[in-house]
C-alpha cells in the first residue's frame, strides 16, 4: 500500500502539472517516532489556484490520543495514504478532495492483528452542473462495479452523510463516495482501494477541461469565496482527519493543506432571487445524481 499510494502520487503530479502547467512543490518530512511522508503544493497556477497531494507512511506505539479513539491497548501501528484536496482558479470548475490510507495494529505488522483501509472521493462545486455530477458518479459507480466487496449505494449515501454542513443544511458539494473501516480479505480490499485511486484522474480530469475555459468576472470570484467558506466550516468543525491531525499535534502545514488560499463571509449574505447562484442550491442536497435528467433541474 506504501508503495501504491507513491506511485499515485507521483501519477496525479503529473497529470495537473500537464493541465495546468506548472510544478508543484516538493516538501519531504520526518515523524518523531517514526516514518514521514511527501506532502506536494502548487500555488498561484494557471489553472489550480492551490492543490495539495500529500502522502505519509508513519509508524510505531499509538499515541494516547489514537488509542481513545480505536478503543485499544498501547501497541504498535503502521498507518499509510494519500490525501488531495485541489481548488481551482475558475469558480466553475469545482473543488475535489480524495484521500486513500491503510492502518494496521498488532505487535507484528507483518501480520497485524486487525487491519482496514479507508477512503473516497468527493466533488464540491460552486456552480453545479447535472454533467459533471453525473460524470464524476459514473466513475465511482462502474469503479464499484469491479469489485464484489464494494457498493457504489452505500458509499454514496456515507459520503453523503459525512459531507454535511448541519448549521448549514446543505450537504458540502455533490458528494461520490465515502467508506471507512473497510475490513475483509486484504488483498481484495487492496484491489478495490487501488483500482479507486487509479479511477480520480478519469473522474475528475474531463470535468475541469469541460469548465476550465468558462467566463468569469468578480461577482462569479466573490460567490466562489463565499462557498468556499462553506468548505472551511466544514474542515474545520466537522472534519475527523483535520481535527484528529490537529489533536495528535500532527505536522500543522500537511492537516491545513486542504483549505483554500481565499475564503470569505458576509454577513446575512443571500444570492439575488432567480440568480445562478440562487439556483444552485438545488443541488447542495443528497440526491441520486445519476437517475435525474436535466428536466428535473430547477
Amino acid at each position: 500500500m506504501r508503495g501504491y499510494v507513491e506511485g499515485l502520487q507521483q501519477r496525479i503530479l503529473a497529470g495537473l502539472e500537464d493541465l495546468d502547467g506548472g510544478r508543484f512543490r516538493i516538501d519531504p518530512w520526518d515523524r518523531p517516532g517514526g516514518g514521514g511522508g511527501v506532502s506536494s503544493v502548487l500555488e498561484g497556477g494557471r489553472v489550480l489556484e492551490k492543490a495539495g497531494v500529500n502522502t505519509s507512511a508513519v509508524y510505531g506505539l499509538l499515541p494516547d490520543r489514537m488509542t481513545s479513539v480505536l478503543g485499544v491497548d498501547k501497541q504498535s501501528f503502521f498507518a499509510t495514504g494519500i490525501s488531495l484536496v485541489i481548488h481551482p482558479m475558475n469558480p466553475y470548475v469545482p473543488c475535489v478532495h480524495a484521500n486513500f490510507r491503510y492502518f494496521a495494529l498488532g505487535q507484528d505488522l507483518a501480520d497485524p492483528d486487525d487491519e482496514w483501509f479507508g477512503g473516497g472521493a468527493d466533488l464540491t462545486p460552486c456552480y453545479p452542473f447535472l454533467e459533471d455530477a453525473q460524470h464524476f458518479h459514473g466513475v465511482w459507480r462502474d469503479t464499484c462495479s469491479r469489485h464484489a466487496l464494494a457498493d457504489y449505494r452505500r458509499f454514496k449515501e456515507e459520503c453523503d452523510r459525512y459531507f454535511y454542513l448541519p448549521h448549514r443544511g446543505e450537504t458540502r458539494g455533490v458528494g461520490g463516495i465515502f467508506f471507512d473501516y473497510l475490513r475483509g480479505e486484504a488483498e481484495a480490499t487492496f484491489d478495490f482501494v487501488s483500482g479507486a485511486g487509479d479511477a480520480f484522474l478519469e473522474a475528475y480530469l474531463p470535468i475541469v477541461m469541460r469548465r476550465m475555459s468558462t467566463s468569469y468576472g468578480a461577482a462569479e470570484r466573490e460567490y466562489q469565496e463565499i462557498r468556499r467558506g462553506r468548505y472551511v466550516e466544514f474542515n474545520l468543525l466537522f472534519d475527523r482527519g483535520t481535527k484528529f491531525g490537529i489533536e495528535t499535534h500532527g505536522r500543522t502545514e500537511s492537516v491545513l493543506m486542504s483549505l483554500p488560499p481565499r475564503a470569505r463571509w458576509l454577513y446575512g449574505w443571500m444570492p439575488e432571487p432567480g440568480s445562478r447562484e440562487a439556483r444552485a442550491s438545488w443541488y447542495f442536497k443528497a440526491r441520486n445524481w445519476l437517475k435525474l435528467s436535466e428536466s428535473d433541474v430547477p
